[in-house]
């Protein structure tokens, strides 16, 4: 019996044996793990230095590409009430005709589908037909749409091999030793941003700039041995201020760093970052926060600038496809739906702005002034003539008069009479309305054909842009001490284009409000004391609920200006 003991003995050493050594194994193998967790998870960049400074693309940790180290708090939740503090900063032109307010950001499929407010349909005419009569493509069809099975499928326009290019390796290890010993003498000690202007931040690099939508970052790329350290937030678009329209802005993060994702695309031409989102859709704000800003950022490159655009608005960047293309000669890169890292040797981010629908020739880039957008956008559009009639060379011809027509609100309620004025003057005029839903080439070649253009206060107005020079433009104010409002929004800018300029504040017997208030009333007797009810009030009580009946006795003086002013 004993004898048959011992292999059972000899056995079950064994067993315990094996389970001490599967036990030490488990022990060393979760003390590893646990290691590893807490080096990646407290210090991520000591298992990436060893790199070089290259990362796939997709492999990039959030916390090597964007770093949380920010100067200022955040921006506080978005407001759901647009502020109604009284009327205090930058003006905003009030138009019902095209109601724009701030649009979200959608993510996923519902970026596909997300709306603008004041997004077009597509039946409103807002986009070109589909052939115009002497038989050029229209405006879909160069963007790469037409025909009936796809006119309601419109894609934006993918930048393609001739734009920007895959570099050969040999090539990228050139170009990172080129770069990385001359960032410094391209930057200097210049910060990579500028967030001195009341209006609107701007970061501008030079040197190696990788941008990365996919993680909403733009890098520069420091040199061994620089001790530069900036992180900056901003969100490219011209409101700087306004938290309402800026919390539907995409925020992007620029930052100094000697690590980031490797390259995937090589671009030749600087680059250009901007918003669509915020007060686009309204006529005015088209063109004072995205128009002029883009011109007076981008015109210095002669079209060779790639433009990025974030929080996309497709319908916009088609209505305007034609200034987009003077502007850029490469098709835009949309934010949203980009993974790649694109990599510039000059890139800016933001749009150089400064006071309402003007620009300051004396900050602006190569000193551009509103002469030149004046002269840009005629020239977008192919309009013909340069300068307003001299009724001193042609006798015989009768000047052109545009009256801008209202359909809601601040409409001409003796709209004959002042026509029939205006024609006893010998003024040819031409009736006509701009909303959201012109198309922007013919209304501008109706506006580039007149010498004068009249309207009540509104959005319509923007216009102006393609007059020609030494045209008039006359601007009816409404009741309700708007005058300072008015001469910031056009009187000022049509100037600084080289035109003339007329305003005529209404009385209070030109005034509908007289229908719903009696004349004691204090907004007859001090209408700016309504001002610190807020703009919400401001909009509703003199814009909304307000037209105009002028009194033609009275304004017959300044349609006789405007004939003394084609007479020099």
């Amino acid at each position: 019996m004993m004898m048959k003991d011992r292999p059972s003995s000899k056995l079950a050493r064994g067993a315990r044996q094996e389970s001490r050594r599967f036990r030490l194994l488990v022990i060393v193998v979760g003390f590893f793990l646990v290691t590893l967790t807490f080096v990646v998870v407290s210090k991520p960049d000591a298992i990436l230095f060893g790199l070089n400074g290259k990362l796939p693309a997709d492999e990039t940790p959030t916390p090597i590409v964007i770093q949380q180290k920010v100067d200022k708090p955040p921006v506080i939740a978005a407001k759901k009430t647009r502020s109604t503090d009284a009327l205090g900063g930058d003006p905003k032109v009030v138009d019902d005709e095209a109601d724009v307010k701030p649009k979200g950001i959608g993510g996923g499929e519902e970026e596909e589908d997300r709306k603008v407010l004041s997004e077009p349909d597509p039946a409103s005419g807002m986009i070109e037909p589909t052939h115009s009569k002497d038989g050029h493509k229209s405006d879909l069809e160069m963007l790469g749409g037409g025909g009936d099975e796809e006119k309601h499928r419109i894609t934006l326009p993918t930048v393609s091999n001739y734009t920007i290019h895959d570099a050969p390796e040999d090539t990228q290890i050139v170009a990172k030793q080129q770069q990385g010993t001359s960032n410094t003498q391209q930057q200097g000690s210049k910060p990579l941003c500028d967030f001195s202007n009341f209006r609107a931040n701007v970061c501008e690099m030079r040197g190696d700039v990788r941008i990365h939508p996919k993680a909403t970052s733009v890098l520069y790329m420091e040199p061994e041995g620089s001790k530069r350290d900036e992180v900056w937030k901003i969100k490219p678009y011209p409101r700087k201020g306004d938290e309402f329209c800026l919390s539907h802005i995409t925020e992007l993060t620029v930052k100094s760093s000697k690590v980031a994702a490797e390259c995937t695309k090589y671009h030749d031409v600087p680059a250009v970052i901007f918003s669509l989102t915020g007060y686009t859709g309204n006529l005015f704000h088209d063109f004072t926060d995205v128009m002029v800003p883009l011109f007076t950022t981008a015109s210095q490159f002669n079209g060779e600038v790639q433009f990025l655009i974030t929080d996309m608005a497709l319908w916009w960047t088609i209505k305007y496809h034609t200034v987009l293309e003077k502007l850029s000669n490469y098709p835009v890169i949309d934010f949203s739906k980009d993974d790649q890292v694109h990599c510039f040797k000059h890139a800016i981010v933001g749009l150089h702005a400064y006071m309402e629908f003007t620009i300051d020739s004396s900050k602006a880039p190569h000193g551009v002034t509103m002469v030149d957008f004046n002269r840009f956008m005629r020239g977008a559009y192919s309009l013909g003539k340069d300068t307003a009639v001299m009724l001193g060379e042609n006798p015989k011809v009768k000047p052109r008069l545009l009256i801008i027509k209202r359909h809601r609100t601040r409409m001409f309620l003796n709209l004959d009479e002042i026509i029939a004025m205006a024609e006893g003057l010998g003024f040819e005029v031409v009736i006509d309305e701009a909303n959201v839903s012109s198309v922007i080439s013919g209304f501008a070649r109706l506006v580039n054909s007149v010498d004068v253009m009249m309207g009540v206060h509104g959005a319509g107005l923007t216009n102006c842009v393609f007059l020609p020079q030494n045209a008039t433009l006359i601007q009816i104010v409404p009741w309700g001490g708007l005058d300072w409002i008015s001469r910031t929004d056009f009187g000022n800018p049509s100037e600084m284009m080289g035109l003339r300029y007329k305003q005529y504040a209404i009385g209070v017997d030109e005034s509908s409000l007289t229908e719903q208030y009696p004349r004691d009333h204090d907004i007859f007797k001090n209408p700016i004391s309504f001002h610190k009810r807020g703009f919400e009030f401001i909009r509703h009580t003199f814009m909304d609920n307000q037209n105009v009946r002028l009194d033609c006795k009275r304004f017959r003086p300044i349609l006789l200006e405007a004939l003394d002013n084609l007479n020099p």
